[in-house]
């Protein structure tokens, strides 16, 4: 029987912080408006920057922290948006690069990465469904 890092309560890792969190977030979405694949993507679907970081920065804050400041139901908007696996893939490529670059420990940022994996494979899967199709977990581990 493997150890799943999600079942376990409380913090994902005693040195992740609101601010590492926010940071995190802020970096990756200036990555993200930049990049050739997903930058159109989240250019024409985010009106209001500040308000997308902010609500993202509480999405992870729940994730990692569990601080339960997310309230919101974040499969809903990507079934409307053009996604495709490529789209999934430079996402989480984007995300693990940032989460490496400002968690300094790579069991630190490997706690943001197992979970940005599921993630991925969870919006995949609810996008599959949807249309009737079947999709297997393509990120995720274990």
């Amino acid at each position: 029987m493997t150890d799943n890092p999600l079942t376990r309560p409380g913090a994902a890792h005693p040195a992740i912080t609101e601010a590492m969190i926010a940071t995190l977030v802020a970096r990756f979405y200036a990555k993200a408006r930049e990049d050739a694949v997903i930058g159109p993507i989240f250019m024409g679907a985010v009106a209001d920057w500040d308000e997308h970081i902010a609500n993202i920065a509480d999405f992870w804050s729940s994730v990692m922290l569990r601080t339960g400041r997310y309230h919101g139901r974040p499969m809903r908007p990507h079934l409307i948006l053009p996604l495709e696996p490529q789209h999934f893939d430079r996402w989480l490529a984007l995300f693990e690069e940032t989460a490496a670059e400002i968690c300094g420990e790579p069991d630190v940022a490997n706690e943001f990465i197992i979970r940005a994996r599921r993630i991925a494979d969870s919006f995949e899967m609810g996008r599959a469904s949807v249309t009737g199709e079947i999709a297997r977990p393509r990120h995720s581990r274990g």
